[in-house]
């Protein structure tokens, strides 16, 4: 069964977003567009994004301290690494064209970032992993306050849109559940806690992603676990999800065109029974 995000995609229309990747949907009245992360763009995520290291860092490196003195900076790294050396990784919501406090407030309403797992050294603690050699690590994802319904969905979808151009043939993220997030970093104990040992501000129950969610957009539980499940969502690898969307405009489209000649031919009925009354 296809994902409820790819049929998101599907049901937008045959043909892919734009290179921008800019979600509009029909019918929709878009007050974000969605745009790969640039790294001139670093100053435009949220506060917390810009500084939370939790995927990025191994806490066993730092020995006896437990924070870094300048997060920021260790992020703003990774982030040019993976870069560089991988392609994109991140998708942001910045404010449309024409929509007001856009210059005002530059800052992003959402984002989503992603890498390959090797470059990701928290990913190598979890019990459920390893990360499948096929598929890309979602990382972090955001959403600001008071945003649309729907931005959330749509920051996966161009997320998927932008890993299946690449050839990319699965996404996957270690979630969190609603368990873990009751017992609180304090509640956890032996390989658990281990996974998830905290590196300053961050913590498991800001930094990981909400298992449920993860289950919402489509992501099936391919490792379970109690508290840190590893979930993973399949992206149709080619053109074949696009066949079926084409297939399924025409048979729309030829319903349409007969309703269409139907219509006519009862109003023309119609139209010669009045005259032969009168």
């Amino acid at each position: 069964m296809r994902s409820p995000i790819l049929e998101e995609l599907s049901c937008a229309g045959a043909v892919a977003p734009s290179p921008e990747n800019v979600m509009e949907r029909p019918g929709f009245q878009v007050s974000a567009r969605i745009v790969p992360l640039a790294l001139e763009a670093f100053e435009r995520l949220p506060k917390h994004a810009r500084r939370c290291v939790f995927w990025e860092v191994d806490p066993d490196t730092l020995g006896a301290e437990d924070r870094l003195s300048d997060p920021e900076f260790e992020k703003e790294a990774w982030l040019s690494m993976v870069m560089l050396e991988w392609g994109s990784c991140g998708q942001v919501a910045v404010p449309a064209a024409g929509q007001p406090g856009r210059i005002e407030s530059p800052a992003c309403s959402g984002f989503a970032l992603y890498s390959p797992p090797h470059a990701v050294p928290r990913a190598q603690r979890f019990s459920t992993g390893p990360v499948s050699a096929d598929a890309v690590l979602l990382t972090s994802f955001g959403v600001e306050p008071g945003q649309r319904d729907g931005l959330a969905e749509d920051l996966v979808s161009a997320v998927v849109t932008g890993l299946m151009r690449r050839g990319v043939r699965a996404l996957e993220a270690f979630g969190r559940t609603a368990a873990a997030t009751e017992l609180g970093v304090a509640g956890l104990s032996g390989e658990s806690a281990d996974a998830v040992k905290s590196l300053g501000d961050c913590r498991f129950d800001r930094c990981m992603i909400e298992a449920e969610f993860l289950q919402d957009v489509g992501f099936e539980v391919v490792s379970p676990h109690q508290y840190f499940p590893r979930l993973r969502l399949e992206l149709d690898k080619g053109l074949g999800w696009k066949a079926e969307v084409e297939a399924a405009l025409e048979m729309l489209l030829e319903r349409d065109r007969l309703e269409t000649v139907g219509a006519g031919l009862v109003e023309g009925v119609g139209a010669r029974e009045d005259s032969q009354v009168s």
